[in-house]
């Protein structure tokens, strides 16, 4: 063991002084020696100047040799801390222990939002591809930041404060969006609900979670239908006593039926401040819970926490789909599931990318509608699943290519 962590740190060595960065090779401890078992933190700018230089493959191979100064490195440099973390990781995967970042104190919408605002405030953030071709609709980092900021000052004015649980059952819109990153602004703890299921699977999620609060809109919009999401709540709810308060956005002029928990959401927020003090967290406090789709049992909670997440999901952006500054990024899953977390949200807005939202489906108005809103937004990155692919392989290949492709750099298909 001794022999493969010295291999193991020459080769770190070799990897950092191909960019010039001083390494300190640990040697063999002797008799009454002690070796600290915590690394020393990388120094600071050292992802910044010189491991941002390294070629993928040096990264990789850096980032299983050394995973402190892979790891640590880019934490200290690509994410914007309170406070500075004192340890990488502390993680035990036979024991369950898993934590990163230690000491550090983060807030994950300052890093989506503040940090793009302070240095290109008018760059689109989102692309929200509507139901109907030809109507999407931007919104700038400075526009994503004030809504986020009155939604999160709305929670707050309603008694929700860090650690309480809110339910967000909204189809992919910027409202859907600012409202995981209002959540995230003042420390609650977000579990979004994909807008398709029944009213007993939001029910079963919300109990299970111990949720205060909904966010909703009064009908969905996808594939030329309405679908009535405040009744869906309505019947939820009936049956979760930690309710206390249902938001109501209104994404279609039909007027829904209001009671008693019901806020409506945009008139709430049109009173609140665009500024809203970030919380700052602990690197392992709770971000979201996501629940499994249930189709082989009971759905399952799984937590993902701040800091770690929100830096694994920026780098796969990064590198996976090679993103480069001024790209559109296209991923067209629904912000319900992990995908639609990781790479229509977090990532992408960590980065400071152009994201698009996909609100309809792969086959409205007919079977071209991903290759026209490739050719019309000018995507760069396309990220889709296959169940959705299979579903288009049974269309003539016309659909694909009257539209021109040509902006397309990367293609990604998530897991099934």
């Amino acid at each position: 063991m001794a022999a493969q962590t010295r291999r193991s740190a020459r080769l770190s060595a070799t990897l950092l002084g191909r960019c010039g960065t001083p390494v300190l090779v640990p040697t063999r401890a002797g008799p009454g020696q002690h070796r600290s078992p915590v690394p020393a933190l990388p120094a600071p700018g050292t992802w910044s100047s010189r491991l941002s230089r390294m070629s993928h493959r040096d990264l990789y191979r850096l980032s299983i040799v050394d995973p402190d100064q892979f790891w640590g490195s880019a934490a200290a440099d690509r994410l914007r801390w309170s406070e500075p973390f004192h340890r990488v990781r502390d993680c035990d995967l036979s024991t369950g222990r898993i934590a990163w970042f230690l000491g550090g104190k983060i807030n994950v919408s300052v890093n989506c939002l503040d940090v793009h605002v302070e240095t290109h405030p008018d760059r689109v953030a989102l692309i929200w591809e509507r139901d109907e071709p030809g109507t999407e609709v931007k919104v700038t980092y400075r526009e994503l930041l004030d809504t986020t900021c009155r939604l999160a000052n709305t929670l707050k004015s309603h008694g929700i404060q860090k650690g309480d649980r809110v339910a967000v059952y909204m189809p992919v819109s910027p409202l859907a969006v600012a409202s995981m990153l209002a959540c995230a602004r003042i420390g609650a703890v977000h579990t979004v609900v994909f807008a398709g299921f029944s009213s007993e699977a939001l029910a079963g999620r919300i109990q299970d979670a111990q949720c205060k609060a909904v966010v909703t809109f009064n009908q969905g919009v996808r594939g030329g239908r309405l679908i009535d999401l405040k009744a869906t709540v309505d019947s939820a709810v009936k049956n979760c006593p930690t309710v206390q308060h249902v938001f109501v956005a209104q994404r279609t002029e039909n007027p829904a039926v209001m009671g008693q928990l019901d806020v409506p959401l945009e008139e709430a927020m049109s009173s609140q401040s665009p500024v809203c003090p970030a919380e700052p967290l602990d690197s392992e406090d709770l971000l979201f819970l996501l629940y499994t789709s249930g189709s082989t049992g009971k759905p399952k909670g799984i937590v993902h926490t701040q800091a770690g997440y929100l830096l694994y999901t920026s780098l796969t952006h990064q590198y996976v789909f090679d993103h480069q500054d001024g790209d559109v990024f296209g991923c067209v899953a629904d912000v319900g599931w992990i995908t639609g977390h990781s790479y229509v949200v977090y990532g992408p807005l960590c980065n400071g990318s152009t994201t698009v939202l996909f609100e309809s489906t792969p086959v409205y108005p007919d079977p071209g509608r991903y290759w026209e809103t490739v050719q019309r937004l000018k995507i760069s990155q396309f990220y889709g699943a296959p169940t959705a692919l299979r579903l288009l392989l049974k269309y003539d290949e016309s659909f694909v290519k009257k539209y021109d492709r040509s902006s397309l750099r990367t293609l990604g298909s998530a897991e099934d």
